[in-house]
């Protein structure tokens, strides 16, 4: 149902009302041009976040990680049958003892040098794991952050366009009151 609006001019000269048409004309084009760069940005900010180049590096690193992890759940598999094995019988562990009584001594030697050796590199993978989980859990931040400050901007700017619309529309009434006073 359209309202129909009675408007009085009465007493108003055609200058004033020339000036408030040109100020309302003024206004509205400063709303437009502003709707207009808030459109832009938005559009700006969304192919930024939409951008294929950072989601396929996080992608690649993503599935790396899954392999990593795949490997090492394979090797804890393994290592807990050994410490089953270790840990079952009394009788069998007091068998894998004499095999080592029973090895010469340079054998004994070469085996302990081989297995420091395995330490040592066990470690320096421990270390690097380390190194380089907490490098991505910092790269992850770092995203995360930009990711929330995009959002936020982007909220940010629909949200003024929603007040301006309503800045907008609170006004015209005001206008109409005050053209009629006038």
């Amino acid at each position: 149902m359209k309202e129909e609006r009675n408007y009085n001019f009465d007493g108003v000269s055609t200058n004033r009302l020339k000036q408030q048409l040109l100020e309302e004309i003024r206004k509205k084009d400063a709303v437009q041009l502003s709707i207009f760069e808030l459109r832009h940005k938005i559009t700006e900010l969304e192919a930024k976040l939409n951008t294929d180049n950072e989601g396929s590096e996080w992608k690649t690193r993503y599935e790396t990680q899954l392999e990593l992890n795949d490997q090492l759940g394979k090797q804890i598999v393994y290592l807990k049958k050994m410490v089953e094995k270790i840990r079952g019988n009394s009788s069998d562990r007091l068998s894998s003892i004499r095999v080592y009584e029973r090895m010469p001594v340079e054998s004994l030697n070469t085996l302990l040098k081989q297995l420091e050796k395995e330490k040592r590199t066990l470690e320096s993978q421990v270390k690097y794991y380390a190194l380089k989980l907490e490098q991505e859990s910092k790269a992850y931040q770092k995203i995360n952050n930009e990711r929330c400050t995009y959002l936020a901007e982007m909220s940010q700017g629909s949200g003024l366009h929603q007040v301006s619309k309503r800045q907008q529309m609170d006004q015209l009434p005001r206008m109409q009151e005050n053209l009629v006073k006038t």
